[in-house]
């Protein structure tokens, strides 16, 4: 998720777009994961019946993320709740009130603010956060135009500055997924997902490097669970689903205009970044394509997670590298 005109950092919200222009990748064919050496480090299973506060921070806010999006998170069990294994961020239409902005970003004056939805969204922050490794969800995406589930990371610290110049790294985005799509092969509707890097300087000078990616049977990625993951070394990055790659990226093609990285060319990725999940409705990325708007009849939905975890590369835990062949 991309947190469009903002200048600050810290949390995520994708907003596809708008600003900056986006580096088409190096032609990568899609293949089988190698590479080996990976050690588990932090997992949450899901497992009981509550979010785990060793792990996990609910974000309660109403901004919109960024990008115009159309919920309240809340730490509610109506939006966010721990069921049979599974982690479900549950978003629904009904009018609701609450602070403007999550409190890293709120200052002093924090108005309440009041949305057509609400929804839930987790996050590691001020907890847990990784630099190099393998990130990885096992998460099934709702369906329906104006749905946005995602999982994503921001910098601990944003010791590059504000958005986007300390980076955002996108493992899975799923926006509007089942909606009409005329550039999507076989036959039902939007049937892709996004990942993504975003970097670069303040809007409009933002950047970033994304791909859009269809199961190889071309279904709807909301049919069942797949694995979406994030292999990140230094000066490399690569992403996958069910351990296909389909994305990588290197450090020529990100970089940042943050003064303090010149002549580090791993910089802004080269830092600790904490992990989100979250639902968003609507928002410009959503509404502007497929079927437009918010439908009706896509909510009550919800984006269920069965695991997220995290491993470094045991024989190479500096850079990360010699796991990411």
């Amino acid at each position: 998720m991309r947190i469009a005109g903002l200048l600050k950092a810290g949390t995520l919200s994708a907003a596809l777009l708008f600003s900056g222009a986006s580096s088409p990748p190096s032609e990568q064919p899609l293949v089988p994961l190698e590479g080996a050496g990976w050690e588990l480090v932090w997992a949450d299973e899901f497992e009981g019946n509550a979010l785990d506060p060793t792990k996990w921070t609910p974000e309660v806010s109403c901004w919109g993320g960024g990008n115009n999006e159309r919920q309240c998170y809340t730490d509610r069990p109506d939006n966010i709740a721990v069921e049979g294994g599974v982690l479900l961020l549950k978003a629904k239409k009904e009018r609701f009130a609450g602070p403007a902005r999550p409190p890293e970003i709120a200052g002093r004056d924090n108005p309440t603010q009041v949305q057509s939805h609400t929804s839930g969204k987790v996050r590691t922050i001020g907890l847990h956060a990784w630099r190099y490794g393998r990130i990885e969800a096992r998460a099934k995406v709702p369906p329906g135009q104006g749905a946005w589930p995602a999982i994503w990371m921001m910098p601990n610290d944003p010791a590059y500055g504000p958005w986007p110049r300390s980076g955002e790294i996108d493992i899975l985005e799923a926006v509007n997924i089942g909606a009409k799509c005329k550039d999507c092969a076989g036959g039902v509707g939007e049937n892709r997902t996004i990942s993504a890097l975003h970097f670069g300087d303040f809007a409009p000078l933002n950047r970033y490097v994304d791909h859009r990616n269809a199961l190889p049977s071309l279904a709807l990625p909301s049919d069942d669970f797949h694995v979406y993951a994030v292999e990140w070394g230094e000066g490399l990055i690569r992403f996958l689903v069910d351990d296909r790659v389909h994305l990588t990226v290197t450090a020529d093609q990100w970089s940042t205009a943050a003064p303090s990285a010149r002549g580090n060319p791993a910089a802004p990725f080269d830092q600790p970044f904490y992990i989100m999940a979250n639902l968003a409705v609507g928002g410009r990325l959503s509404e502007e394509n497929n079927a437009k708007g918010v439908a009706a009849s896509s909510f009550p939905a919800q984006f269920a997670i069965d695991w997220i975890r995290v491993y470094r590369c045991a024989s190479d835990p500096s850079t990360g590298r010699a796991c990411i062949r």
